[in-house]
C-alpha cells in the first residue's frame, strides 16, 4: 500500500507494508486524512532518522478488517480514527501511556492503517468524508480547551486570537452553540469576514489597539495558541478573575508576563492539549446535536501530500487541510 513518510530527512510517497489486525486491533481504508501543524513539525524532530514513518493523526474511512476478539465493529463500518492513543476516561492531565497517533506510531496518510478497536468511533451521518476526516485532532483540542478547561458558560464572552486555524474554526462554532458571544482576531481581511460568516460576533484586526476596540466588552475567557506574540495583549484585554487556557504556540514557546500584575488581576492560567474519548464522545455528539459541519479550507489528492504540507505550513488556510486518498 502507498503511505505518505518521512524517511532519512525526506519526505515520499513510498511503497509500505500491507497492514494485517491483531487480536484487538481493525485495519481501516481510509478515504480521508487530515493535516495538522503537528504532521509539519514532525519532520524537524525527527531529522535524519532512518526508518520510514507514515505521517497524520486524522482520517475517516471504512473498517476493512478486524481481530478476532472485535466483536462491536464489522467490515463495511464508516469509522473516524481517534488519534488520542489510550487516554480513555476524562482527567486533569493524559496518563502516561498517552500518544498521539502519528508519531511514534504510523499515522493516517495511507491507503491503510491498523489501530486498537479502542481508537475507532463511528463516523457522524451528516458530515462528508471530507469533513470526517479532518474532525478529531483539533475538534477535540477546541472541545476540551472550551469546555473542560475554560467551561464556558450561555451568555459569556470568549476572545480567540488566530482565526484561521482548525481549532479556531471548531472554537467559533462551539462557543456559539453554548451561547456564547465570540470575539476573534487577524491580520487577513478575508479570514475577519470568513470567521464572521461561521458565527462571530467580532473580528478585529490582529494589529488593532485591542483594549481600545474592546473597551465595552466584557472577556471572560481567552482561549490561546499564538504563543508570544498575543499572550500578553490577550491578558490585557480579559477581565479581572478570567480564565485563559493555552493549547499551542505557533510564535515562540516561551513566554514573559508581569507576574505581580497576574496574581493581582485573579487569573486562571490552564493548559491543555488533545482530550480522552470521553471527550471526543461528547463532541460528536454536540456536533450531531448543533449539525455542526468541520470547515474544510482545501482537499489535495493524496499525490500531492507535499503541497498540501507546504500550504498549511504557509498559514493560508481558513479552517482544514484534507487529502483525499480514496473514492
Amino acid at each position: 500500500m502507498k503511505g505518505f513518510i518521512h524517511e532519512h530527512g525526506k519526505l515520499a510517497i513510498k511503497n509500505m507494508d500491507e497492514p494485517t489486525a491483531g487480536r484487538d486491533e481493525v485495519v481501516v481504508a481510509l478515504r480521508v486524512a487530515g493535516l495538522n501543524r503537528r504532521d509539519v513539525g514532525i519532520p524537524n524532530r525527527r531529522g535524519n532518522q532512518a526508518d520510514a514513518l507514515i505521517l497524520g493523526s486524522d482520517g475517516a474511512g471504512v473498517i476493512d478488517s478486524v481481530g478476532e476478539n472485535v466483536t462491536n465493529i464489522k467490515p463495511g463500518d464508516e469509522v473516524i480514527i481517534n488519534p488520542a492513543l489510550r487516554w480513555y476516561d476524562n482527567s486533569d492531565a493524559p496518563p502516561k501511556e498517552f500518544d498521539i497517533l502519528g508519531m511514534p506510531d504510523h499515522g493516517t496518510l495511507a491507503e491503510k492503517i491498523v489501530i486498537s478497536k479502542e481508537q475507532v468511533e463511528k463516523k457522524p451521518e451528516h458530515l462528508s468524508w471530507e469533513e470526517a476526516g479532518v474532525l478529531a485532532l483539533a475538534a477535540l483540542t477546541g472541545y476540551r480547551a472550551l469546555f473542560t478547561k475554560g467551561q464556558v458558560k450561555e451568555g459569556e464572552t470568549v476572545f480567540i486570537p488566530g482565526a484561521g486555524s482548525g481549532v479556531a474554526t471548531y472554537l467559533i462554532s462551539f462557543a456559539k452553540s453554548a451561547g456564547a458571544k465570540v470575539i476573534v482576531t487577524s491580520r487577513s481581511e478575508t479570514k475577519r469576514e470568513q470567521a464572521k460568516e461561521l458565527g462571530a460576533d467580532i473580528a478585529l484586526d490582529t494589529n488593532s489597539d485591542w483594549p481600545e476596540e474592546l473597551k465595552e466588552e466584557r472577556i471572560d475567557l481567552v482561549i490561546e495558541s499564538v504563543g508570544k506574540a498575543t499572550f500578553n495583549r490577550s491578558l490585557e484585554v480579559l477581565k479581572k478573575g478570567g480564565k485563559i487556557v493555552v493549547f499551542g504556540a505557533t510564535t515562540e514557546d516561551v513566554v514573559d508576563f508581569n507576574l505581580r500584575e497576574f496574581f493581582y488581576g485573579q487569573y486562571k492560567l490552564f493548559g491543555t492539549t488533545m482530550g480522552s474519548r470521553e471527550e471526543l464522545r461528547d463532541m460528536l455528539n454536540l456536533i450531531d446535536t448543533h449539525n455542526i459541519h468541520p470547515v474544510v479550507d482545501r482537499t489535495f489528492e493524496f499525490d500531492l501530500t507535499s503541497d498540501a504540507m507546504e500550504y498549511l505550513n504557509q498559514g493560508k488556510q481558513f479552517g482544514k487541510v484534507a487529502i483525499k486518498i480514496s473514492e
